[in-house]
């Protein structure tokens, strides 16, 4: 998958693999690519950085623990993350749509 196509939709994808339990970033990484069916691989270099800008503006928390018998930071949404995660799969599904009704041939707005 083109990395450009993830551009400004990643703080969606990171918020969406993390809403149901706390992960660290690894697992937060391999989250995404069983998702996609593989289609995401994204770097390490693009994740952390994301994970801790939504830790600064609220919408993670974070706290070291012992997973795999490894010490790690696990990352978990915050009540601002999931108003923000909902808002994003709203405009995700507004823009889909529109975009999908400009792709569809033969399709034409009346007027």
């Amino acid at each position: 998958m083109n990395p450009d196509a993830l551009r400004g939709h990643m703080d969606a994808l990171l918020l969406s693999v993390i809403e149901d339990e706390p992960l660290h970033g690894y697992a937060i990484i391999e989250a995404l690519q069983e998702r996609s069916g593989g289609a995401l691989s994204v770097p390490t270099g693009t994740v952390y950085p994301a994970l801790r800008r939504l830790e600064r503006i609220g919408h993670l928390t974070s706290e070291w623990a012992t997973v795999g018998g490894r010490r790690r930071r696990t990352y978990r949404l915050t009540g601002s993350g999931r108003k923000h995660l909902e808002e994003e799969r709203s405009a995700w599904h507004e823009f889909a749509s529109t975009i999908g009704n400009v792709l569809r041939p033969g399709v034409r707005p009346a007027g």
